[in-house]
């Protein structure tokens, strides 16, 4: 008899010994040992005088020797027990426990059908509502779809296989742990870490953990920002300092810019006037461009200081341009700075201006921009003069811009010179008078001329002298 077939024998007498008097009753759950393993069965040792036997597909990935936990569905002439009730018994229990608890559980998103998804937790088939799949709106819905997530177990009832979760439910929960852990540990003046959460006109708001706090649109950097959306990215990891907590209305004030330091400080001393720069264009306007020194750090570069010939829509003054010219003025406490690129004069040309400009002096300049009111003239580096509208000798309504180009060159008449508030005014229409009165004056202090006869005016002449000639000699 060869060794399988005794084996088999062994196992078969067993399987006759049947149930002896123990003390194990139908629906009972137990916990055994795998015994042994033969064909479609298994023998589990429930610590009674009979093994109980198994379904072998229950087994999964047990073994002999493997403790196991079965639920006793029969008792007769053997017992036979089931591992999958017991495990779904052990489910159900869980599931009861978390509806009283409030545990979470997880669980997987396996299907989608009307008004929400299929979800199996702790392996039992339930629903979860669209509107509970995430906090907020949800536009793609498909994405959830064979997603694990923890879910928080609303409704269950076994007899009826109901099971009704939330995943929306758990998130608040998290949050609101996550929330109050943050306030406990924030203080007015603390460094944190946080994720950019959303952007809008006004600032960005940067999860904390939990709880948002709003960096403003002028707390983003030193330098301008237009949108809060050209500095930072959603999902962005910053470093932030905590300005100002209302716990009460639930609002933080962060600052990313001050944890740099202030590129203005001294800047009186980086840049003083007349001092060389070098910047990128950042961006242009209708008065001029501005200059990015250093990050932080912008100056005006006004439509007035370009020199001749240079428009202030050129490629030399394109966003991302290289410039370079010369500091005009700067106002640290109005965080301004003057830029120009036109060569400044070694002193203040308004220094003594009136030894050099009188009114009624004629003087030439050239035109740097107009306006509706009138045109500016450059007569030397650093001083410039005012031609009003009603100087320029213009037709009603005629726009001085379209008369006058930058970089033409005029002839006026000083009217005023104004050393103390750095004014000067000329006129193109006196001088134009002066010189029609000029051309009239010396049209009047011509001599006339003795007129020029024709050859019959001559002829006569000549005759009437002949006989002027004949008269005398009588």
């Amino acid at each position: 008899m060869s060794e399988q077939t005794t084996s088999y024998n062994e196992f078969e007498a067993a399987l006759r010994e049947g149930y002896d008097g123990q003390n194990i009753a139908v629906g009972d759950v137990v916990e055994g040992t795998i015994a042994a393993i033969h064909g479609d069965v298994a023998l589990v040792d429930v610590g009674g005088k009979s093994d109980a036997v198994l379904p072998r597909e229950e087994l999964e990935q047990l073994g002999t020797g493997d403790p196991v936990e079965v639920v006793v569905v029969a008792v007769d002439e053997e017992i036979r027990v089931s591992r999958r009730l017991a495990v779904e018994r052990r489910l159900k229990e869980k599931l009861r426990e978390a509806v009283a608890s409030g545990e979470a559980l997880e669980g997987k998103v396996v299907g989608r059908r009307k008004g929400g998804f299929d979800v199996t937790l702790s392996g039992v088939r339930g629903f979860c509502p669209i509107s509970q799949i995430e906090e907020g709106r949800t536009e793609d819905v498909d994405r959830h779809l064979g997603q694990s997530y923890t879910f928080k177990v609303l409704e269950y009832e076994p007899e009826g296989s109901r099971l009704v979760v939330s995943r929306a439910a758990h998130l608040r929960e998290q949050r609101e742990r996550l929330s109050a852990a943050t306030w406990e540990r924030l203080e007015e003046g603390a460094v944190v870490e946080g994720t950019v959460s959303s952007l809008t006109s006004f600032g960005a708001f940067v999860d904390l953990g939990g709880v948002d706090g709003l960096v403003h649109v002028t707390e983003i950097s030193h330098g301008r920002v237009n949108h809060p959306g050209d500095a930072l990215a959603l999902g962005q990891q910053v470093q932030v300092k905590v300005l100002d907590l209302d716990r009460p209305k639930d609002r933080i004030s962060l600052s990313i810019k001050q944890l740099y330091p202030d590129p203005w400080e001294g800047v009186e001393e980086k840049y003083p006037p007349r001092s060389r720069f070098e910047g990128t264009v950042m961006r242009r306007t209708d008065f001029g461009a501005f200059i990015e020194l250093e990050p932080g750090l912008e100056g005006l570069l006004h439509v007035s200081q370009l020199p001749p010939g240079m428009e202030l829509d050129g490629e030399e003054l394109a966003p991302g341009a290289t410039v370079a010219g010369w500091v005009r003025d700067v106002d640290p406490e109005a965080h301004r700075i003057g830029l120009t690129l036109r060569m400044l004069p070694e002193r203040d040309p308004w220094e003594r201006v009136e030894m050099r400009y009188q009114p009624g002096q004629m003087v030439e300049g050239t035109v740097e921009n107009g306006a509706d009111f009138g045109v500016f003239v450059e007569l030397e580096p650093g001083l410039s003069a005012l031609i009003p509208i009603s100087e320029l000798g213009l037709e009603r309504d005629q726009d001085p811009r379209q008369a006058y180009s930058r970089g033409d060159v005029v002839t006026a008449k000083v009217l005023s010179v104004d050393p103390s508030r750095q004014r000067m005014s000329l006129s193109v229409k006196a001088h134009r008078r002066d010189l029609e009165r000029q051309e009239y004056s010396e049209h009047l202090d011509k001599k006339p001329e003795a007129p020029t006869m024709t050859g019959f005016g001559q002829q006569l002449m000549q005759a009437l002298s002949k006989d002027t000639k004949k008269a005398n000699k009588k």
